[in-house]
């Protein structure tokens, strides 16, 4: 909301748990929020109860007699998500963003949603801030400290869940350390409901001189500077991960697991290598393939660090976002394109 405030936009704030009731009084307060908007952005998240916000805002402009164009936002794709959370039901003024060109079939396949209803338009990562260079690697050396024996170094960032796959990371380390990578080492960063489970397991494997916690950081590509090889043991429900384009970024190839999106960025064999997911053997395999062949290993992030470039740079995709929307604000009123350094500056804050 702060960052909003910022660009003068007026900001309409309201208690997620009592709009949860869809009361009447919500209802009239969306409508007044909306009815001066020509679209309203929504990026569909879980439902809470009964409430989700596209379904309900649909409902609100439909009420509203409003003209008002909805555009849903998505990208990881949830089996149990319903139709009307990306299309609501009778009303036809929607236009879906999918942030990966998996979630973009998926749609169209799963639920028979009209080809022309959905674009795809990548998140897109910041490739001035993710940019190897030697003041970051001093800055992440103090901290993100690692034994100096410690190769390779491996790095699994992001949320500690059942779906990321941890366990079968932490049963390859142990297989690839006893067997001929006695220096393996890995960076874990980040928290989350699994954590306590996670330590429990590197205990449990014996791993404790080998595996090292840090919490979730606001600054990924420090990490990922200590870091030769991230890996995306993921198991379950991945749409494109931004740690995949952060990685390749800054020229680490990556190890991952054959889900959602990942192929569109992790391309097997040239910029990094995928697993079945869930196979531990296979998944130790592809870490002691990549790393056996330093020059091939090299070449991937290389490789990886230009697919980037050209596919993922966060300013490009910006433009196409401003595209898409002025088509449906039309000539009201212009939307600022990717030179606006302050509107740049907010669109990377925010996501």
């Amino acid at each position: 909301a702060e960052q909003c405030r910022t660009t003068k936009a007026r900001v309409v704030e309201y208690d997620f748990d009592e709009i949860a009731s869809q009361s009447h009084a919500d209802h009239l307060n969306w409508i007044d929020a909306l009815q001066d908007c020509d679209v309203a952005v929504c990026t569909v998240h879980p439902p809470r109860d009964e409430f989700h916000a596209s379904v309900f805002a649909g409902r609100c402009i439909q009420d509203g007699d409003l003209q008002t164009y909805l555009i849903t936002k998505t990208g990881t794709i949830v089996p149990e998500y319903l139709r009307e959370y990306y299309l609501p039901k009778g009303f036809s003024r929607v236009s879906i963003v999918a942030i990966s060109d998996y979630t973009r079939r998926f749609l169209m396949d799963t639920y028979d949603i009209p080809q022309e209803k959905v674009t795809l338009i990548y998140q897109g990562i910041d490739l001035q801030r993710f940019n190897p260079n030697k003041d970051g690697k001093t800055v992440s050396s103090r901290r993100y400290p690692l034994p100096n024996q410690a190769e390779p170094v491996l790095g699994c960032i992001g949320s500690m869940e059942t779906r990321k796959g941890h366990a079968y990371l932490l049963e390859a380390l142990a297989a690839l350390a006893a067997d001929h990578l006695p220096n393996i080492y890995l960076l874990l960063v980040g928290d989350g409901p699994e954590e306590h489970q996670i330590r429990r397991m590197v205990k449990d494997l014996e791993l404790e001189n080998r595996v090292v916690f840090f919490p979730f950081t606001a600054e990924p590509e420090l990490a990922f500077e200590q870091v030769d090889i991230t890996v995306l043991p993921s198991v379950a429900k991945e749409g494109l991960p931004n740690v995949l384009q952060e990685s390749l970024a800054m020229k680490v190839p990556v190890v991952a697991s054959d889900l959602g999106g990942v192929s569109e960025v992790v391309l097997d064999g040239q910029t990094g290598l995928l697993v079945k997911p869930g196979d531990v053997a296979e998944l130790a395999s592809a870490i002691d393939t990549l790393w056996s062949n330093q020059v091939n290993c090299q070449k991937m992030g290389d490789d990886g660090h230009r697919l980037v470039e050209s596919k993922f740079d966060r300013m490009s995709q910006f433009d196409k976002f401003r595209v898409h929307l002025q088509s449906y604000i039309g000539a009201k009123e212009q939307v600022p394109d990717s030179k606006d350094d302050n509107l740049l500056q907010q669109w990377n804050e925010a996501i």
